[in-house]
């Protein structure tokens, strides 16, 4: 399987703007002539075909035309932000990475080389048939870390058939992040233009929305509620903005009343994606629904037990650090846990996630939603405690706006919650973050965390 189409459909874009980046903006032609550099810079590197090779940095016109020429070399390119992660030099490892670009903030460069300890017989097999790969790590919510391999011709087939017109994308999420990766290809492959932001605030999202009439926003529930208490979207003009899509998490309902009311000339649409799927195609029931269908062409859904199985050609080849987690047909077990009603469905959290409180299932999303609707009340993660007599005790993580004593604030959230929530819903231990309730990828980190610094029960 090649992706030699891919470059086709590039040219057929050549005058069309493909980034617009630090002020200036580069047309595909730029793009492919870029990647021609890279090209012979990289076998004058002697950087062979099926090595694994590392790309530290963030979308520039340096990381996006590597890519593309690590993809015609046929590496297997493992994506990583300069800091990379905590633990970086396992994951260097674990990738059996033999090659490393880092690149700067100004697109400057510089290429280092290290020994890995062995090969995987899955990189040696995506090798052997000629196929670029590409490596991704969970973000490690939920344990260590797992190294997801995918076959990059593989990925880019869903997108071989153009369904729509190129939007100018907001580069949100980045990279390494399968997010990030979909937003990537799909704007590629469709003509589109990306437009990359180093500060990832509520106020240069909309500054750059506004400043280079952003149509498509890909991001997560967590930074849209940011957004709504910045009220940064007041301050700038956003009618360009035409499409929010949000992924990684369940949305609160709250927060897509709210983003309806600060935005009501934008679309919310639902992805749905895992590191190890990649991000399915979905179809919203409304503006304002959490239900959707997932599925697409190649795809193949099925609930055991109410929670979410798929399988789909575009599926990962497996984990490199970890069993394959597919079953003998090829299923994949999501861990979300879903509800089903006249052919939509809606996601109520990970499976892993769910609090048992004397035997009562609790999903910590639905009691961040009613939080999250009470004042002073910036982000909540939600997650259960270990007690000998109920089981887990619900405990709540609160970011707040404005210093609040923790006493008062529990009381104050025990009040509201009474009113709204079954009273084994009602958080038991109410906890003021020490910083944010949310990792690097704007997502939730649920359970005990050396943030939850101060409790009213301490």
């Amino acid at each position: 399987m090649t992706s030699e189409w891919l470059f086709d459909r590039l040219q057929e874009f050549e005058q069309t703007p493909a980034l617009i980046w630090q002020g200036a903006s580069y047309t595909y032609g730029h793009l492919l002539e870029a990647c021609r550099h890279w090209q012979q810079l990289l076998q004058e590197k002697e950087i062979r075909p099926g090595e694994v090779v590392a790309l530290c940095g963030d979308f520039s016109k340096g990381t996006v035309a590597l890519f593309l020429a690590l993809l015609a070399n046929q590496n297997t390119i493992v994506p990583q932000m300069a800091e990379g992660l905590a633990e970086r030099q396992s994951a260097l490892e674990t990738a059996c990475v033999s090659a490393i670009f880092e690149f700067d903030q100004a697109d400057g460069w510089h290429l280092s080389r290290r020994t890995p300890a062995g090969s995987h017989p899955l990189l040696q097999k995506l090798s052997q048939q000629g196929e670029a790969g590409l490596i991704l790590f969970s973000s490690g919510s939920t344990g260590d870390p797992k190294a997801a391999l995918h076959s990059l011709p593989r990925m880019l087939n869903k997108f071989s058939q153009k369904r729509f017109s190129g939007y100018r994308t907001l580069t949100f999420l980045r990279l390494e992040h399968i997010g990030g990766i979909n937003v990537f290809l799909s704007a590629l492959c469709n003509g589109g233009t990306l437009i990359p932001i180093r500060e990832r605030s509520a106020e240069a999202t909309c500054r750059a929305i506004a400043e280079h009439q952003v149509a498509l926003l890909p991001t997560t529930p967590t930074f849209l509620n940011m957004l709504l208490i910045s009220r940064a979207y007041e301050r700038y003009d956003l009618s360009s903005l035409k499409i929010i899509t949000h992924g990684s998490e369940p949305m609160p309902p709250a927060t897509i009343r709210a983003l309806q009311t600060a935005l009501p000339h934008v679309h919310l649409k639902q992805a749905y994606g895992l590191t190890e799927l990649g991000v399915l195609s979905t179809h919203s029931h409304k503006n304002d629904s959490q239900w959707l269908k997932i599925g697409g062409e190649q795809v193949e859904m099925k609930v055991v037990d109410d929670t979410l199985w798929i399988r789909t050609d575009f599926a990962m080849q497996g984990y490199l650090n970890f069993p394959s987690p597919f079953d003998d047909e090829g299923w994949f077990n999501t861990g979300d846990t879903v509800v089903v009603q006249d052919g939509y469905m809606r996601i109520l959290g990970r499976a892993s996630e769910i609090i048992n409180v004397g035997g009562e299932k609790v999903f910590p999303a639905e009691v961040e939603d009613v939080i999250l609707q009470m004042e002073n009340i910036r982000e909540v993660a939600v997650h259960g405690m270990g007690n000998p007599v109920m089981g887990n005790l619900v405990v709540a993580r609160v970011e707040l706006i404005q210093p609040e004593d923790a006493d008062d604030l529990e009381d104050r959230v025990r009040a509201y919650c009474r009113t709204r929530l079954a009273s084994y819903k009602i958080p038991a231990v109410v906890q003021i973050a020490a910083g944010t309730v949310y990792g690097g990828r704007f997502k939730k980190m649920r359970g005990n965390s050396p943030l939850a610094a101060h409790s009213s029960q301490d």
